[in-house]
């Protein structure tokens, strides 16, 4: 097993000054390894191990580490004396404008935010704003950010899940101290996958948003089932609320378009970072322009406040654009690259984990993919927290630091793929995946378990 000595002093030091030793404390993993340096497909810690890495650092490295054509166009910038200006607009953030809407076609403008969390949290704002109404829908296992209204009901044990309700929604369960109650008077959370839960809840109170991943991908990947989409398109524009699709993950990494484009649906708010810029800071809202055109609404009642200091900041933006240039190459070819090497992947993986007689199977779209110990494709994070078996997961990623491999060190967690992965990138995986299950096979001294 390999030791860390270097990673845990750091650790120990830094949690003198820094609550937990880390600045994200979903960064806490064990074994506490400290990343020093990263370039394509592999990261060096300062204990002088190589790994091949999965994480992509939540998902952001679509084109892998340090991009030598999003690096140069940083560079760019900086040398120009392309500062933060924080006075009216810039060419570079037009430049970014247009290129989104030109590669995503079904909207009509964006605008510039630096996380994840200001996006969606701006875009429950506008859905307020347009509606008047207060009550939102989120699905259960669904993330969203860390603001009030959503960070509740993600990965809630079955213990404290209770059963299965149908037509019917969770009760709210914030993942942080500090969420006033009120809050959970207005977010109402159900089942992905649930058409019928979603209706019920439009019938009991006034929505002014649902939203959701298009696929859940904070949870490995759960798909969207067979007209749930449309359904919730159908259901918005019966009810009258806003129907937004957090492609924070999704976006960019499966196709130009998101999995709206791929899905065909189309929401009427969307929000996008990670594979947007390649790992730099940056996310989008975008959508359709009654509910954008809030922003700059003459009227003060219901116009939304957008501010940032850090909005646009010239660094990400220009990685932005560098990013969805080199995406779009060649009518967007990158995306059956991927497209390769994770179906290389997929059958790879499926056919070892049949082969050392594991009840598993392997979730994935495009680039990314997960593993869950458990005998079908999960429908929701019900189906799946009942099913499946997470210390199988969690031995399976632990033994893959042994072998240089790296995917993040918590079950359930999906794990990409990047434009600098290769295929024998891809089977020197497969190697050490056989590795691994074959020695906890013959440890076990009988088939079906990955652990004794």
């Amino acid at each position: 097993m390999t030791l860390y000595p270097k990673s845990q002093a750091i650790l120990s030091e830094n949690s003198r000054f820094i609550p937990g030793g880390v600045v994200s404390t979903n960064r806490a993993v064990d074994p506490p390894i400290v990343f020093r340096r990263a370039e394509g497909a592999w990261m060096w810690d300062v204990d002088g191990n190589r790994y091949l890495d999965y994480h992509a650092a939540f998902g952001p490295y679509v084109l892998g580490h340090n991009d030598r054509h999003v690096n140069a166009a940083v560079l760019r910038v900086i040398e120009e004396g392309r500062s933060l200006f924080g006075s009216g607009t810039t060419e570079l953030e037009g430049e970014l404008g247009r290129l989104i809407c030109d590669v995503v076609p079904f909207l009509d403008s964006i605008q510039v935010l630096n996380t994840g969390s200001e996006a969606t949290y701006q875009a429950l704002r506008l859905a307020r704003a347009a509606t008047g109404r207060d009550h939102i829908i989120k699905p259960q296992g669904g993330y969203h950010g860390w603001h009030n209204d959503v960070a509740c009901n993600l990965m809630t044990p079955l213990s404290t899940l209770g059963p299965r309700r149908n037509a019917d929604e969770y009760p709210f369960l914030p993942i942080s101290g500090g969420i006033p109650a009120g809050h959970s008077e207005l977010v109402h959370a159900v089942n992905f996958n649930d058409l019928e839960s979603v209706e019920a809840m439009c019938r009991k109170y006034p929505i002014a948003a649902f939203i959701t991943e298009p696929i859940l991908q904070n949870v490995g990947l759960i798909h969207p089932q067979p007209g749930y989409l449309e359904g919730l398109r159908a259901l918005a524009d019966k009810y009258g609320f806003v129907l937004i699709f957090d492609e924070v993950k999704t976006g960019f990494r499966h196709a130009l378009g998101g999995f709206s484009s791929l899905a065909k649906v189309t929401p009427d708010l969307v929000v996008y970072g990670k594979a947007i810029a390649n790992g730099y800071p940056l996310a989008v809202i975008a959508g359709k322009k009654y509910l954008m055109d809030l922003f700059v609404s003459p009227d003060a009642s219901n116009r939304v406040l957008l501010a940032g200091t850090y909005n646009g900041h010239p660094v990400p933006t220009a990685a932005a654009i560098a990013t969805i240039k080199r995406l779009a190459e060649n009518n967007a070819a990158i995306y059956t690259h991927f497209e390769t090497l994770g179906a290389r992947m997929q059958t790879g993986l499926e056919k070892i984990l049949k082969e050392t007689g594991n009840r598993a199977v392997v979730a994935r779209q495009g680039s990314a993919f997960c593993t869950y110990f458990m005998d079908h494709l999960p429908l929701d994070w019900h189906d799946l927290i009942s099913n499946n078996d997470p210390e199988q997961d969690n031995h399976l990623r632990r033994d893959l630091l042994d072998r240089s491999i790296y995917f993040f060190q918590l079950p359930m967690k999906q794990c990409s793929l990047s434009a600098a992965h290769t295929e024998a990138d891809v089977d020197f995986t497969l190697e050490g995946v056989q590795s691994v299950l074959s020695a906890k096979l013959q440890t076990n001294g009988k088939q079906g378990s990955l652990h004794g």
